[in-house]
């Protein structure tokens, strides 16, 4: 049974950095993509960054750009975010996500770690 597990989530001041990890566990494959996901208070979720497994191609969201990055380390079977220069829009629980085999459709999902940015 594959179980996503995320933590780095904690709270900083704008303009601070935080750096999120989601460990896999119970694959017997390399899952196409993964994703992380955030989802404010009253809010839809939305996708923040996406990273396709086998080439390390990566996908950002535009209000995401330049300030976070993620990243992978296949040994660990761990997808990283990288969060810098935070805003406090940022603010959020924010959600692991991974695709089963051959294509990237996200069917696995992490608990969630809270994120949260103070001006």
């Amino acid at each position: 049974q594959v179980q996503l597990v995320e933590s780095g989530g904690g709270s900083v001041q704008a303009g601070g950095s935080l750096r999120l990890s989601c460990a896999a566990s119970g694959y017997t494959y390399r899952p196409y993509c993964m994703a992380w996901f955030r989802q404010a208070p009253g809010k839809e979720r939305e996708g923040v960054a996406d990273i396709y497994t086998d080439d390390g191609r990566v996908v950002y969201r535009d209000s995401v750009k330049g300030r976070f990055t993620i990243s992978q380390d296949n040994a660990k079977n761990t997808v990283y975010l990288q969060m810098n220069n935070l805003k406090p829009e940022d603010t959020a629980m924010y959600y692991c996500a991974a695709a089963g085999r051959g294509y990237c459709e996200y069917i696995y999902w992490g608990q969630g770690t809270q994120v949260t940015v103070s001006s």
